[in-house]
């Protein structure tokens, strides 16, 4: 590990001095530190924002939620608010890493959480996100695990969130704080797709610091559920995996919000399939033809073809189980 500074911020503004000098935010740590200890992070000074009130869940008038970046992963899954209003957020959190690290993690590092592409995280290998202009040793590599949605000649590592998913299909919004003022960043433009610059990986400005992520109130009755399909069932990341939330009203689908994990670059909405869904009535042949858009736009690789389909049937199996089917 290399030599670097260590300053505990006391309020926001000491936050945002220090991340305006180049201090990295650190608070649960369960991403950074491990980067550090493998040497793919070097930051100089690292700034703990863990004693910021940034805590809070709120449930807005109109029905939406409001959550603090420093909300632990275990916390949010766990609040009333967040299982009644959205329970595809509460389960994508369980679904999510080890019990003891979803008491550390919080929600603002858990969308900031870097690839878990074995790659990126092996210094001696080509990668453009670690060494941009180094090459992508995962096109040619063992790429089973890589994305076929958002892919570039520069990249194809995928995002880990399974919350991210979730947030990218509801269609939240990230609140960030930084040296001109407080704004807020859509979730689709939130994190960025690799293009030619995959080292750089989410729209914040340079010492910004995220306060909270919104979800906003959508029409009731809304059912919502997370689907994660894995190799193991303990303490792994996507496959594939869908975010799905139907308003039926009716017998009509009003309001349809899908997205998918472990296939994209970054959380993957398919709005292709939402367009299907929406003015139909629920049905068995209505999922199968919804799913089968749901890979539209894949450049699978080698060793990740499979998840073409696996990434279809995932999709119909969640909305069969979202829209009240089995």
């Amino acid at each position: 590990m290399h030599p670097f500074s260590y300053t505990r911020a006391a309020t926001t503004r000491q936050a945002l001095d220090a991340g305006r000098d180049g201090g990295r935010y650190i608070a649960g740590g369960t991403t950074l530190v491990d980067l550090m200890r493998e040497t793919v992070e070097r930051p100089r000074t690292l700034v703990d924002i863990s004693a910021l009130p940034l805590r809070e869940i709120m449930v807005t008038r109109r029905g939406g939620l409001r959550i603090g970046a420093l909300v632990r992963m275990s916390e949010a899954a766990a609040h009333r608010g967040v299982r009644a209003l959205y329970p595809v957020i509460s389960e994508a959190l369980e679904l999510s890493a080890s019990a003891q690290l979803r008491n550390m993690a919080t929600i603002g590092g858990n969308i900031m959480q870097r690839t878990r592409c074995t790659y990126f995280r092996d210094v001696t290998a080509a990668c453009n996100k670690r060494a941009p202009g180094s090459g992508c040793a995962a096109r040619d590599g063992f790429n089973r695990t890589h994305a076929i949605l958002g892919t570039s000649g520069a990249c194809v590592a995928t995002h880990p969130s399974d919350v991210a998913v979730a947030f990218a299909a509801l269609e939240a919004t990230v609140v960030v704080l930084g040296p001109d003022g407080e704004r807020s960043v859509p979730f689709a433009d939130f994190l960025l797709r690799p293009g030619s610059t995959p080292d750089r990986e989410q729209a914040l400005r340079r010492g910004e610091l995220i306060i909270a992520v919104e979800i906003p109130a959508l029409p009731r009755p809304l059912r919502s559920g997370y689907l994660k399909v894995r190799d193991r069932q303990s303490y792994e990341f996507a496959l594939t995996s869908a975010a799905v939330a139907l308003h039926i009203r009716g017998g009509v689908i009003r309001e349809a919000r899908v997205a998918a994990g472990g296939v994209g670059t970054v959380p993957w909405k398919l709005p292709a399939v939402e367009r299907e869904l929406l003015g139909r009535r629920p049905s068995d042949a209505l999922w199968a033809k919804a799913a089968e858009r749901a890979a539209d736009g894949a450049r699978p690789l080698h060793h990740n073809r499979f998840k073409v389909e696996l990434l279809k049937r995932t999709v119909e199996r969640q909305l069969r189980v979202v829209g009240g089917g089995k």
